[in-house]
């Protein structure tokens, strides 16, 4: 999201001015138009907020090069002036190619930046420490707007709000309330350990299920391979001999062979389709649901992955549970965060309108969405019942936070199982095919035309 600045004149003659957060110029025109027809004020200037590249001389002689954003380069100029620096160049930066910064990266920055509010470091010298520390060249720039914003009065919520799609919704929300309450160190702390925790299983699960999705890859090439090519090149010189009968597997694999070799052009054109069609519908909003809806239905790794979504709802709940009063807000937060967007669907189209509009017990309205075990239920109403509903919320992400960890060792042990059995069907049919081959006798006068 880029920010504007617009400048305008009232019916009275005052000016009006403000800022507005959107992907691009036309979008915040109409944002500004809808604020003028309701504030009643007329626009007169609108400037998108660029990186600006400087040069400038040090009084000690020294040229030092850096970049800084700006409204225009005057504002940058005349910053430099008063710190004493002679301007020798500002530029706009033409290709400002803003990449989201790396997980591990921006990891890095919440935990470091926890283990120094836990040192009682002052934030603004946290945040200056950090972007010399930082590799990241986007989170860098992130961490400068965000001190700049806030060295200027902006509410810290805004401040990170503003760059939460580099930062993720659900970290920039947490940092922006940690910075106006009263325990920043434990907040922080505390997202620190969630992204780790989420990071930690995505690269187990990842890790995982490369080896057995490359052996069975591989496994597939071979037949196609084997059924493609070796048959026929072997068994396909008898196939012209009328007395020789070719057994079934090997007349099998020459019928497929030869046609795979007359739409072998449309079947990789279709292939690349479907690829292509499948990938954009994933990405699209309604792909996504229907994937995350039947995700945690699939055996073996469809449990372990709903229990993931609820540990880490139950975590920002927790969280956020003690760190803000508003409990939709917080229902709100951690169905984002919970990272299935089926649940998150569940809780925001059900769970809080019932607690919202009927007035339903959290608990009642939690069971209605359809997304929670009923362990995790139990949890929740036993904490309802005893008015403690953050430790039980805490209790369900440890509880689940063990689980996931042991069971995906158990996971990947039934994958891998199910990986050899695929192995060995597949050595198994090859096996047979090669037998049949070697089993065909063709007789002399097959080879001797004279003697027929």
């Amino acid at each position: 999201m880029s920010e504007f600045r617009f400048v305008g004149v009232s019916a009275n003659g005052q000016s009006v001015q403000g800022t507005v957060y959107a992907p691009n110029k036309r979008t915040a025109q109409k944002k500004i138009d809808t604020l003028s027809s309701q504030h009643r004020f007329q626009l007169r200037e609108l400037e998108e907020r660029m990186v600006y590249r400087y040069k400038v001389r040090h009084p000690n002689g020294k040229v030092i090069a850096g970049e800084q954003k700006a409204y225009n380069a005057d504002e940058i100029r005349v910053a430099l002036e008063r710190m004493g620096m002679e301007v020798v160049s500002i530029n706009r930066k033409l290709l400002n190619l803003s990449s989201k910064p790396p997980t591990g990266d921006v990891i890095m920055f919440v935990r470091l930046a926890a283990n120094l509010l836990a040192e009682k470091m002052p934030f603004a010298e946290v945040l200056n420490l950090l972007v010399a520390d930082i590799s990241s060249t986007s989170l860098k720039q992130v961490i400068r707007d965000i001190n700049s914003d806030l060295k200027s009065g902006m509410e810290a919520k805004a401040a990170f709000m503003k760059h939460q799609e580099k930062l993720g919704k659900f970290t920039a929300y947490m940092l922006g309330v940690a910075s106006q309450s009263g325990n920043m160190a434990e907040i922080y702390e505390a997202t620190a350990r969630f992204l780790e925790r989420k990071d930690e299983f995505r690269k187990s699960v990842k890790s995982s299920m490369i080896m057995p999705a490359v052996t069975i890859l591989a496994t597939i090439g071979v037949f196609i391979w084997y059924v493609w090519y070796i048959v026929p090149q072997t068994a396909g010189l008898f196939k012209n001999f009328e007395s020789i009968e070719l057994p079934p597997l090997t007349t099998m694999s020459i019928v497929l062979s030869e046609w795979l070799d007359r739409n072998m052009i449309w079947l990789l054109l279709g292939f690349v389709a479907a690829v292509a069609g499948a990938v954009m519908f994933l990405r699209s909003p309604r792909g996504k649901f229907l994937a995350h809806k039947y995700m945690i239905r699939v055996p073996v790794i469809g449990g372990l992955l709903h229990k993931l979504n609820i540990e880490v709802f139950s975590r920002v709940f927790a969280i956020l549970y003690s760190g803000s009063g508003e409990n939709i807000e917080v229902i709100k937060i951690a169905a984002e965060a919970c990272g299935n967007s089926y649940m998150e669907h569940q809780v925001k189209t059900i769970t809080i309108p019932m607690t919202m509009a009927q007035g339903a017990d959290l608990v009642r309205a939690m069971e209605a969405s359809g997304v929670l075990t009923p362990m995790a239920l139990a949890r929740y109403r036993s904490g309802a019942e005893t008015g403690n509903v953050r430790k039980s919320a805490e209790q369900m992400a440890d509880y689940y936070e063990k689980e996931t960890t042991l069971k995906l060792e158990v996971a990947v042990q039934t994958i891998q199982t199910a990986v050899s059995m695929f192995i060995g069907i597949m050595v198994a049919f090859l096996t047979v095919l090669s037998a049949e081959t070697a089993l065909i006798r063709p007789s002399a006068n097959e080879f001797m035309p004279g003697r027929r």
